[in-house]
């Protein structure tokens, strides 16, 4: 996802106290060979890396990076590592081979860009996955105690496929050691300190950055803020919901109020009441195929829309328009590929950082009926996947949830959140500014993941702080910014936030 969608240690620590020692070991900065890469100006190179930290002079794969130099070397500010969210998402794609951010930000200007494919995706020995496999993929949220059970069969098939078609690499990409490559980075790069941007998944990268290196930074402004404490399934799934009905409830208020939404004059909510009603019924159905269009089919085209307003609540309302008058709407599709294996971290590293003591079938059919009985609109999340995924993932969970444990002293971090994000909940942003000393929050009131993207208001306030190291003061807020005219232009497939190879949803 872009701002949509950001050294070698000797020791390691355990699985549940990553924090216990701060890491310091700087390295001596080997020359790095980059070559021209993309039309702006980038270099990209790789970087020998250990597979496993702990055993710093085993085996290696190549590290992936990027760079653009600063536009303004005068007001040069360091190097700002931006990592890419995910997990999975290349962060060389965007940032380095596609100006993801413009040449007029502050931070273009003020900054050497450095980016990275993390460790098992893209460029940096991808985890690979038979296609045929990643195809057999269900796609619902089990209904039966049988439905159940064929997810656990394939989680533990397509786990032990990734395994044997990735090698080595696959046990060892963990957010930890994702954190550990960035300081690999700065170390190459000579650089004592740098500065750290994210969003979404990439937001974990940097926390866990905090605890190991919090010497190595000079600023960290994290947007749309992972939690990895949460350890109830419960709680992951209704916090994720409830902020998507809350997004749901904020797109039928705008277009109650902007004349440009094909809804508007219509009651919105009942319009989709009354469509997910006929998508459970299986009565909903695509009229150029006659397919049955499904409620998570639904679910999923609501969830997307709701990461980017301005990209997407026209062609939403447009979609629920058409599909409510009976005429097609496309609702997306998985490219296809002749491929036999395809790139496919997401799941490698998600069920590396997250386990999930789920007792069976039943547990999670009381979860369903509770939060669907709570959030009548919405009923359930599709990041559903992200619990389901991993019941049964043969992986190792290397880096399973915990709290933060930042103790040494940290510079000020900002920490800027959405009033409802359905990629990372509101509640996870203040969950996570909780745990990191000398924090700051900065508040988007309005709908989004990413509020770099979402919010002028916030963009300023996130490239003022990485630039001159000034802070929002206590309790800002930025007012909701929803659009009041579609878009000229259609954006370009990456300026959305990544699908897996199944189409599902990354953060």
């Amino acid at each position: 996802m872009l701002l949509a969608g950001l050294a070698l240690a000797a020791t390691t620590a355990g699985a549940t106290t990553a924090s216990a020692t701060v890491e310091q070991k700087p390295q001596a900065a080997a020359p790095i060979d980059w070559t021209a890469c993309g039309d702006y100006g980038g270099e990209c190179a790789t970087l020998k890396v250990p597979i496993d930290y702990s055993d710093p002079d085993g085996p290696t794969f190549d590290l992936a990076i990027g760079r653009i130099e600063a536009l303004n070397p005068a007001k040069r500010a360091g190097v700002l590592i931006i990592h890419p969210g995910g997990p999975g998402a290349s962060g060389i794609n965007p940032f380095i081979l596609r100006n993801a951010i413009p040449a007029e930000s502050a931070l273009r200007q003020n900054f050497d860009f450095v980016s990275l494919d993390p460790r098992g995706v893209g460029r940096s020995t991808p985890i690979k996955c038979s296609l045929d496999v990643v195809e057999q993929a269900p796609t619902a949220f089990p209904a039966t105690q049988a439905e159940y059970q064929s997810w656990l069969a394939y989680n533990a098939k397509l786990s032990t496929d990734c395994r044997r078609q990735t090698g080595p690499l696959f046990d060892h990409v963990d957010t930890t050691n994702a954190a550990r490559d960035v300081d690999t980075v700065r170390a190459a790069l000579g650089e004592k300190q740098i500065s750290f941007f994210a969003l979404s998944y990439g937001t974990q990268v940097g926390q866990q950055y905090a605890e190991l290196f919090p010497q190595n930074l000079r600023a960290m402004a994290i947007d749309s803020n992972m939690d990895h404490s949460i350890t109830s399934a419960y709680r992951y799934l209704q916090t994720t919901t409830e902020d998507l009905e809350g997004s749901f409830k904020a797109f039928a208020r705008w277009c109650g109020q902007t004349s440009a939404c094909a809804l508007n004059g219509d009651n919105v909510t009942a319009v989709w009441d009354k469509l997910h009603k006929q998508a459970t019924e299986g009565s909903l159905k695509d009229p150029e195929t006659g397919d049955p269009i499904t409620a998570e089919q639904l679910r999923v085209l609501l969830f997307e829309s709701m990461y980017d307003p301005a990209g997407s609540w026209f062609d939403l309302a447009a979609q629920l328009k058409a599909l409510a008058g009976g005429q097609a709407a496309k609702l997306g599709a998985t490219a296809t590929t002749k491929a036999e294996t395809v790139n496919y971290a997401y799941p490698a590293i998600w069920c590396s950082d997250w386990k999930w003591n789920v007792s069976g079938f039943a547990e999670l059919d009381q979860y369903r009926k509770r939060l669907e009985a709570q959030y009548p609109h919405t009923k359930l999340s599709p990041f559903w996947s992200d619990v389901m995924t991993c019941l049964n993932w043969q992986g190792k969970v290397t880096n399973p949830q915990r709290r933060l444990d930042i103790t040494a002293t940290l510079v000020p971090t900002l920490v800027s959140k959405g009033r409802y994000d359905v990629g990372t909940p509101a509640a996870w942003n203040y969950a996570a500014a909780a745990q990191i000393p000398n924090s700051r929050i900065l508040e988007h009131d309005g709908v989004g993941h990413g509020q770099y993207r979402n919010s002028t208001c916030a963009r300023t306030h996130i490239e003022t702080y990485l630039t001159s190291l000034k802070l929002p003061p206590p309790g800002t807020r930025c007012a909701a910014e929803y659009p009041a005219q579609p878009p000229a232009t259609t954006k370009a497939t990456d300026d959305r936030r990544p699908v897996s190879a199944t189409g599902r949803p990354l953060h």
